[in-house]
């Protein structure tokens, strides 16, 4: 490859089964907690699955927050947040009431479904994607395309024009987003079979 994709790692979740899914792709790629090679990065996969508040306290212990802001936010090279990679992208969370990266105008919240007998949380499984804009993300993949969730909370978005997915579980909520170069879904391309590595796939191409 021409480029180097670097997994941030900070400690957290499917580190593996992302990189897992680069490689089957023959894509190279490298799992990598070191400033420099996030900052020598040509894109940058935030992963992870777990708590809120110990995520964003790793990152701080790994000294990669100003890194991060750095790449993304000076530098502007392409993030993809996965799941709780794509939550930490928001001001703040009820998960541990704590402050996120704040790249997106948007809170973190738990589920308020009707009905908790009918609506599990957390959300597992698989649930169809509704595309709200055109992005390159997107390519050669279609409306209600399915996708695995895993997740007990979700974004509440005040900039409507972020949201790049929706989804229904008992109600809409966020499930991808996109401003300029940073993105982000709430599902798990690395377990989404055809459409996952489509997605993974895209961002690459970017």
């Amino acid at each position: 490859m021409s480029f180097k994709l670097v997994i941030v790692d900070y400690q957290t979740g499917n580190l593996n089964s992302v990189k897992k899914s680069l490689d089957r792709m023959r894509v190279d790629s490298i799992i990598s907690s070191s400033p420099k090679d996030i900052i020598n990065a040509d894109k940058i996969i935030l992963p992870g699955v777990g708590h809120f508040g110990k995520a964003m306290s790793k990152l701080k212990e790994l000294n990669l927050l100003d890194t991060l802001h750095e790449a993304v936010l000076v530098k502007h090279k392409p993030i993809l947040g996965i799941c709780l990679g794509m939550e930490l992208m928001a001001k703040e969370s009820e998960e541990g009431h704590t402050e996120g990266l704040g790249w997106l105008d948007a809170e973190v919240i738990n589920f308020k479904v009707s009905d908790k007998i009918k609506y599990k949380i957390p959300c597992i499984g698989w649930n169809q994607i509704y595309i709200k804009k055109n992005s390159s993300l997107m390519n050669n993949i279609s409306e209600l395309s399915e996708f695995y969730f895993l997740h007990s909370y979700h974004l509440k978005i005040n900039n409507q024009s972020d949201i790049l997915n929706e989804t229904r579980y008992d109600y809409y909520y966020p499930s991808a987003i996109e401003r300029d170069n940073i993105f982000g879904v709430q599902y798990h391309p690395e377990k989404s079979h055809d459409a996952g590595a489509q997605l993974l796939k895209n961002f690459i191409d970017l």
